[in-house]
């Protein structure tokens, strides 16, 4: 059994990743027990101390924080704090993302900043490692005061209540943990605040966004050089000279990368009677490259944000500090979701024309890439669905951070929407599988047009895997099934 040790060690994206994806355990290091009661004892003895109202400890919520509440009601504050703030809607997250901010959401009460009782995280990491995953929805965050709705729905569990997914299913959570003997956790005060106010739907989102752009990345570099390969593209623009004269990291890997791919190929080195590529492939340096330090710089913050407490207020106790503040706001993370799904965006639109040139009857390939073109439709309508989602992705690119509304009676007066940019981003990301799915779907079947010159090692080996799963199409047949399982490879490569 794989162990991760939650701690105040950094946490990575490729953490996460290998946690969630290789069903680690996880549990609470010594240290992490000892800050998380450190805390928690600090603000029992503060309350005891302090005349002073503390906000969301010993006050109400929002709009509503200049309203004391007695010391025999705040246990209630916090678990109405709680059922009130469910209020999320539309689809649920999936559950793979679920588990990703479960992670989080443990790993910043870990820091020791947060208040909450050790027998509230210990069964937050009951609930990752017994896969009792909360069923989540995605609309309800303004991305400001945290996540409140969806974090709410997260949180429901730990009260016995709302639903979750287990051994396949939704079940009631009161059901579920009746069945293990699991009483609800009795809240005091902070902890209910604690659990609400944070960033990890957003950065959850936001996480497994970065996963997918950087395997977005990688794919579309091979499957870029593959059509390159289909369409009897040149080699010259890859060459380094180029790329040191105009020396961005992205644009010199890219280029890097890509003649690596073609190195050994007789298609690429067979004499052109073409001078210079259309850009879709002659620009791939500069474009996919772009997008490289694009995801570069939004994983160094989503990194940043894991790696944080992000509740309201912050206890501090080395500090003597508690302190009504703004962690919870997710601008930080609504900017560079907006840049990312860009960034992806753009992959699947050049993406998209790399498949236009293929079917053009180019470079002495066959219209829509079938032997008898007119008898057949060939390769027509897998284009025309690869140019509506690349449509689709470009409208989702509007950005969601430069919006805000007023909330809470004035008092949450700007807000991220960093929630509704982690949204349209997983969209952009799964459309972009879609749209590499479909070139690699036609760069596949123009290679075939190129017999007998053989490709690059590397290039014919991604074709031969390829051709297990997806075959050749010589005349007109069903198209989806294919497209589906040239998604799922495009996902695993």
């Amino acid at each position: 059994m794989k162990v991760h040790q939650i701690s105040t060690k950094h946490l990575s994206i490729d953490d996460v990743k290998r946690i969630v994806s290789e069903d680690y355990k996880i549990a609470l290091s010594p240290e992490a027990r000892k800050r998380i009661q450190d805390c928690r004892d600090y603000l029992d003895r503060k309350m005891e101390t302090q005349k002073e109202p503390i906000y969301g400890v010993t006050t109400g919520f929002g709009s509503l924080c200049n309203i004391s509440v007695g010391k025999e009601e705040l246990s209630q504050l916090q678990k109405n704090l709680v059922m009130s703030h469910a209020c999320g809607t539309g689809e649920r997250v999936p559950k793979e993302i679920v588990k990703i901010i479960l992670l989080l959401k443990i790993q910043s009460l870990s820091y020791g900043y947060s208040g909450v009782q050790l027998e509230t995280v210990e069964k937050l990491v009951y609930m990752f490692n017994e896969d009792i995953l909360p069923v989540v929805y995605q609309q309800g965050s303004l991305g400001a005061s945290g996540d409140l709705a969806p974090l709410a729905h997260l949180s429901l569990p730990l009260l016995n209540l709302g639903e979750v997914y287990v051994d396949g299913e939704v079940r009631a959570a009161s059901e579920v943990m009746a069945q293990r003997g699991l009483q609800p956790i009795v809240l005091k005060s902070k902890e209910g605040l604690a659990l609400l106010n944070g960033t990890q739907f957003m950065s959850g989102y936001a996480v497994w966004c970065m996963i997918g752009a950087e395997q977005i990345s990688a794919a579309a570099d091979t499957i870029g050089a593959l059509s390159l390969e289909g369409f009897d593209g040149r080699v010259e623009p890859f060459n380094e000279a180029v790329h040191l004269i105009r020396p961005h990291n992205g644009q010199l890997q890219t280029a890097a990368r890509i003649g690596e791919l073609l190195k050994g190929s007789q298609i690429i080195g067979q004499k052109k009677t073409h001078v210079q590529d259309p850009y879709s492939f002659r620009c791939m340096p500069q474009v996919h490259g772009a997008s490289k330090d694009t995801i570069a710089y939004v994983k160094s913050v989503v990194t940043t944000e894991i790696n944080s407490a992000t509740d309201n207020p912050n206890v501090i106790p080395e500090k003597d500090l508690i302190v009504s503040a703004g962690n919870f706001h997710g601008q930080p993370l609504a900017l560079v979701m907006d840049f990312l799904a860009i960034a992806v965006a753009e992959l699947g639109s050049i993406s998209g024309q790399r498949t236009y040139q293929l079917i053009s009857g180019k470079r002495n390939l066959p219209p829509f890439l079938v032997a008898n073109p007119g008898l057949n439709s060939g390769f027509m309508i897998p284009q025309y669905t690869a140019a509506s989602i690349v449509s689709q992705s470009k409208q989702l690119c509007t950005p969601a951070s430069v919006d805000s509304i007023e909330s809470s009676q004035g008092q949450e007066d700007h807000v991220s929407m960093g929630a509704n940019a982690a949204t349209k981003l997983y969209r952009v990301v799964e459309n972009t599988f879609r749209v590499l799915g479909i070139e690699l779907f036609n760069a596949a079947q123009a290679l075939e047009f190129r017999r007998p010159l053989k490709s690059s090692a590397t290039l014919e080996k991604l074709y031969a895997d390829y051709r297990r799963t997806v075959p050749f199409v010589e005349n007109d047949e069903i198209m989806y099934p294919l497209i589906a399982k040239s998604v799922e490879f495009v996902k695993a490569m």
